[in-house]
């Protein structure tokens, strides 16, 4: 089978907070033919790791990249590599992801209101304002 995981099934596989669906979702990742992850998933998955279990970044990534390895796993590597870049240097994985996509698409420049995810995606050499 094939499928997409939505984010609750990536949470549950790497928290195991619910023993019951912990296992269930384990079981259908490993088992797929392919599994569908796209990035909005991700970004998702960073945000609710950080603000509702407090992880720290480290482990997110981790966690990110555990998923995005596996052999039967799909996803826009570009832009998770982008997220996990800033993540990395202590910024959110979204406004890296985010970032990426939007020069993907044809953006020549990431705009926010975030200080700190104007200035990790500079130091990056990426074009970036802040706005005010």
């Amino acid at each position: 089978m094939k499928i997409s995981a939505d984010t609750n099934v990536l949470l549950r596989a790497a928290v195991r907070d619910d023993p019951r669906q912990a296992v269930s979702a384990a079981h259908v990742l490993r088992t797929a033919e392919l599994v569908a992850i796209p990035v909005a998933a991700l970004c998702e998955f960073a945000w609710v790791m950080r603000s509702m279990y407090k992880r720290p970044a480290p482990e997110v990534a981790r966690s990110i990249r555990s998923l995005v390895t596996s052999p039967n796993v799909v996803t826009h590597l570009p832009a998770v590599e982008a997220g996990l870049a800033v993540l990395d240097q202590g910024g959110d994985f979204a406004d890296g992801a985010i970032a990426f996509e939007g020069h993907w698409l044809g953006a020549e420049e990431f705009v926010s209101f975030d200080k700190e995810a104007v200035k990790l995606l500079k130091a990056q050499g990426g074009r970036a304002r802040l706005l005010t």
